[in-house]
């Protein structure tokens, strides 16, 4: 039986972080020096409180993309609501614009389950905690690091003869595949699937 992939197997361990009281200009200048999307936040005690990243840093006056709500919607929203809105927008903080409460995951956890809360969530990187201490981050980029030597790996030597009955095996297990008059055939590196489809949506699977 396969051994699970877990987070602590793909993690990136050297970290960089920062604090509330970080200033922000310092803050978006690590990110870009280090190449990364978003940057963890730790308080003085080094526990996480939350994470700075490339989305809270979207809507700036800086920029001319704060936005302004319109007076209708204001009328609607509470004072305090506004001036939460404001704070995060302008402050020059990193407490003030980071995401709270902090989204993380634990070295045991799976990377299928690492995988399924960046889809959710709509972000690119987690903090890996051990207990309430910060131990690694894992990205979107540590994954394709690792699927994309095992897309070659599993590309080798592999016989049409393998790859149709890959295929045939996957299709069987999908509730969308016709069971019966779909035709599978591999020429080379080239897929083909014909048959009679019954909506749009499984037209643009098989393509």
């Amino acid at each position: 039986m396969e051994r699970v992939v877990i987070v602590a197997d793909l993690m990136s361990r050297d970290v960089v972080a920062v604090q509330p009281s970080t200033n922000l200009a310092d803050a978006a200048q690590c990110m870009l020096r280090h190449h990364i999307s978003g940057l963890p936040v730790l308080n003085e005690s080094g526990h996480l409180v939350g994470v700075l990243s490339e989305g809270d840093l979207l809507r700036r006056p800086e920029l001319g993309t704060s936005g302004r709500q319109a007076n209708w919607i204001k009328a609607f929203l509470k004072p305090a609501s506004l001036a939460a809105e404001y704070v995060h927008t302008h402050s020059r903080l990193v407490g003030d614009v980071m995401s709270m409460p902090p989204i993380f995951v634990r070295p045991e956890t799976s990377l299928a389950k690492a995988a399924e809360l960046m889809l959710q969530k709509s972000v690119k990187r987690l903090p890996v905690l051990q207990g309430e201490i910060l131990v690694g981050v894992i990205s979107r980029v540590d994954m394709l690091n690792a699927l994309a030597p095992r897309l070659i790996d599993e590309n080798k030597d592999v016989c049409e003869e393998e790859i149709l009955r890959s295929i045939e095996e996957a299709l069987a297990k999908e509730l969308w595949a016709p069971k019966a008059g779909l035709q599978v055939s591999v020429h080379g590196d080239v897929v083909r699937l014909e048959g009679c489809v019954f909506s749009q949506n499984l037209n643009e699977k098989d393509s």
